[in-house]
């Protein structure tokens, strides 16, 4: 009997870019593309206008084309989970009505960035954009982005929710995580390079950036460590390391990695992103290709 933590979004999940064209509008046939390949190579579900969708840069009507465009394309091979998380309260509750409208399987809140809200400004956030609609919940804690984190008292009222399933985790503290695990999260790693660490203390899976480049290896990675092998599952780890700093080891990783890794592998034939983003310049582009080739993904 498998004793692995419940993963209610599936295990191995990519927080997908979002196509753009040359003019700067949202590319939508590019973004079912990317949908698409992500599924096909082993993605259980993906999060559609998150950071590496750079969500802060679409606007209300662009993200209810691009989560049709991605359901369209994935139907019901995987989840599909909506970021709704913005700074503004109304924003937010706007966004996950339009998402329920949808049918999407869930929705990503971030805590409130730029501004900086006290536990019960977040708390009052968190409780407004879950109420607003029946979907699940994944909260997502990534103090380096958003300049604060989602403090435990929080979690532990929002948990009594029961829409409120689970947390991306991008803060990386183990003992923290655990306490997470204990409360009833199913907690996603956050951080490709940190995937590993969570499992070992009752994570359920990954939320990825690097899958866009290595969703295969990822997923066997992930099902290797919880079917017991650990020593087969870090060899993969290991394998992967060129990748993960390839991808997330520089200062413009995210989208700007992302789309690259797209585009050499042939899903997009383009890098294009929104400012203040700049798409990787040839010797990013170069470093990057050098990395993947490394880890043996291209």
């Amino acid at each position: 009997m498998s004793t692995a933590p419940i993963a209610p979004f599936g295990r191995m999940l990519t927080a997908m870019a979002t196509a753009f064209k040359d003019d700067g509008s949202v590319d939508l046939d590019g973004t079912a593309r990317i949908a698409a390949h992500l599924v096909d190579h082993g993605n259980d579900g993906v999060v559609v206008s998150g950071t590496t969708g750079e969500s802060p840069t679409t606007t209300v009507a662009e993200d209810a084309e691009i989560l049709v465009a991605v359901k369209d394309a994935v139907g019901d091979r995987a989840t599909v989970i909506a970021g709704v998380g913005t700074n503004s309260t109304q924003h937010s509750v706007e966004l996950a009505r339009n998402a329920a409208k949808i049918g999407v399987d869930g929705v990503l809140l971030v805590a409130p960035y730029y501004n900086k809200p006290s536990p019960r400004g977040v708390q009052h956030h968190f409780d407004s954009v879950i109420d607003a609609t029946d979907l699940p919940v994944m909260l997502y804690d990534v103090p380096g982005r958003v300049g604060i984190s989602i403090a435990m008292e929080t979690y532990e009222r929002t948990v009594a929710s029961d829409k409120v399933l689970a947390v991306k985790d991008a803060y990386g503290d183990m003992v923290r995580a655990t306490h997470l695990v204990d409360m009833g999260y199913a907690v996603y790693s956050g951080d490709d390079p940190a995937t590993l660490s969570f499992l070992a203390h009752g994570g359920c899976g990954l939320v990825s950036v690097v899958g866009h480049a290595a969703s295969p290896q990822l997923k066997q990675m992930i099902d290797t460590f919880l079917a017991g092998d650990h020593v087969a599952a870090h060899t993969i780890f290991r394998r992967l390391i060129p990748a993960f700093d390839a991808v997330m080891g520089v200062p413009n990783y995210g989208a700007t990695t992302a789309k690259a890794a797209l585009q050499m592998q042939g899903v997009l034939d383009n890098r294009n992103v929104r400012g203040p983003l700049v798409p990787l310049d040839d010797a990013e582009y170069a470093a990057l290709r050098e990395g993947l080739a490394a880890a043996g993904l291209i």
